[in-house]
């Protein structure tokens, strides 16, 4: 990789924030970063190169980045939150049972042996877009509480469950894998609270403070790498890696200063270069040889949103139900590993991104219908 790549990758990363300058489309900012991949990129003009070693080096940095402030997205430390534990449990685990159902059936129809891995993707949720949503419309209320439980739940439960649904024939390695990163990242939630409790990472935070050291953002990075090569090592995602010491962080409290620092790193630079990258990556023009993984992208999103919509059964808001169907995280990972072990159809990868992007037309409609809700009632209180 050059300079001039390097600069045309963070160029094109601005299309992000351009697509989503509009507050009232609802547009993620990741929605422009992979658009202009794709058109730059294997299915576009072919200037960007995604199997560059650097290139890639650089998109995994980013990946493990993304993943790990998407795990500090979590809200593990609010009371309120476990308080609706219970019906976001109950929630999440039916969307499980219709999103297996679902899974098979399409796997089915397609003839294509993912049953277990569409079954993963269709009853993921993303903390990382329903949170802000749900901040950012000022929702409140025991319904909120309980779908920021469900999707903090289905988000954790579908990032382990994908490795070891994404290559079945290794899913015993995967599985190992899966419990020596989970026990690494328990084992530094107990380090990172005898530091909080002790004092001492106050003592380093006034010291880091004073002289511009940067020494919580530098020790985090440090474990986030030690974690993700562990992951490597034993042949697991680096999505497990960075989840998991995202919710060992968020188990402790993030510190706002390092919240601030990670998110000048993360949606500066690592985070769009990882999402131009995954779109330089996708070759659309397999759409062209295999046009039914069209039908397949639109069934896989159509399929979530109806699965978590019909939690309207359990008194569930229906906006609410398909806010909690918004997926993005376990999808990308879900292309991004499985290209990398090659057990994906081609054009599948496509297919799979196309699913969650219904989802996330979804998700603007179901804002647009939950903020009016809100509006309404506080008009009526």
């Amino acid at each position: 990789m050059s300079f001039d790549t390097l600069a045309l990758i963070v160029a094109l990363g601005l299309a992000g924030p351009l697509l989503a300058w509009r507050p009232s489309w609802h547009v993620p900012v990741i929605l422009g970063e992979l658009l202009a991949g794709i058109l730059f990129g294997s299915t576009g003009f072919g200037m960007m190169d995604p199997e560059d070693p650097t290139f890639t080096f650089l998109a995994d940095i980013g990946f493990a980045v993304v993943m790990f402030v998407a795990g500090t997205h979590v809200p593990v430390r609010d009371a309120s939150i476990r308080a609706a534990l219970g019906m976001g449990v109950l929630r999440a685990a039916l969307v499980g049972v219709l999103a297996t159902v679902a899974g098979v059936a399409i796997a089915a129809a397609f003839d294509i042996g993912h049953a277990a891995l569409y079954a993963v993707l269709i009853a993921s949720s993303s903390a990382a877009l329903v949170l802000p949503i749900i901040d950012a419309q000022s929702l409140s209320g025991k319904p909120v509480l309980q779908l920021t439980a469900q999707v903090a739940v289905a988000d954790t439960a579908c990032v382990v469950a994908l490795p070891l649904v994404i290559d079945p024939g290794h899913g015993a390695r995967a599985a190992v894998g899966a419990v020596a990163v989970i026990a690494a990242a328990v084992g530094l939630f107990f380090v990172l609270r005898y530091l909080e409790e002790s004092g001492l990472r106050r003592r380093l935070h006034k010291v880091s403070e004073e002289r511009n050291f940067a020494l919580e953002l530098r020790v985090s990075l440090a474990l986030l790498f030690a974690l993700v090569a562990l992951a490597t090592t034993t042949h697991v995602s680096i999505m497990l890696a960075g989840f998991a010491f995202g919710l060992a962080v968020a188990a402790v409290g993030e510190p706002r200063r390092v919240a601030k620092q990670l998110f000048a790193i993360s949606d500066g630079f690592l985070a769009p270069l990882y999402f131009v990258w995954l779109g330089a990556r996708l070759n659309l023009r397999e759409f062209g040889d295999h046009p039914r993984l069209i039908l397949l992208g639109l069934a896989l999103g159509a399929a979530a949103v109806l699965a978590h919509a019909l939690m309207r059964g359990t008194g569930q808001p229906i906006p609410y139900g398909v806010l909690a169907a918004a997926q993005i995280g376990v999808p990308v990972a879900a292309v991004t590993v499985g290209t990398q072990l090659h057990v994906l159809e081609p054009g599948e990868p496509a297919a799979l991104m196309l699913g969650a992007l219904v989802t996330i037309a979804a998700t603007a409609w179901a804002t647009m219908r939950a903020a009016r809700r809100a509006a309404h009632s506080a008009g009526t209180s």
